[in-house]
């Protein structure tokens, strides 16, 4: 049990529900980095909070999880490269705690994906780069031009 002596609901906003951010790419933040068991014991992944730090999402939360200690050489790969494409986004390329990853801006690429087992959506950090001079809310949202082309000479697939 906790101690909720002097807490009075009267005198604070309840907060909101929290649906998922749409897909895009948001200028973020790690605050939190922890070490974690698998849920088979097996062996134990890095699980990292990451906030967005501008825009209209501002404050969410969204949570990575690298699996660096497995048993499948698959899931360790991959995990592997997502905190090596992480690394590079915040440039620190040979960090010797996670902690060194945190409050540092980098974007992060995030999808929307459908729950199996539930069915809900939710959101998935599909990726990572480093931060640009222009805010990535501000670049998804370029407004078009007169002809209906948004104002931006870069190619879209390499946006």
């Amino acid at each position: 049990m906790a101690n909720l002596n002097g807490f009075d609901a009267n005198q604070v906003e309840p907060t909101g529900d929290f649906d998922p951010v749409p897909a895009g790419k948001y200028l973020a933040v790690i605050t939190e980095s922890e070490m974690k068991p698998t849920k088979s014991g097996s062996g134990s992944y890095l699980q990292l909070t990451f906030e967005i730090i501008e825009g209209e999402h501002k404050g969410r939360l969204l949570w990575a999880r690298l699996n660096l200690d497995n048993p499948n050489a698959t899931a360790v790969t991959i995990a592997r490269a997502e905190l090596s494409a992480i690394c590079r986004a915040v440039g620190v390329l040979a960090p010797k705690d996670s902690v060194e990853l945190h409050n540092l801006p980098l974007v992060i690429h995030v999808k929307c994906k459908k729950r199996d087992d539930t069915g809900d959506i939710t959101n998935e950090v599909r990726g990572y780069s480093p931060k640009n001079t222009e805010s990535p809310v501000a670049a998804k949202s370029a407004a078009p031009s007169a002809n209906g082309v948004a104002n931006n000479s870069t190619p879209p697939w390499k946006r």
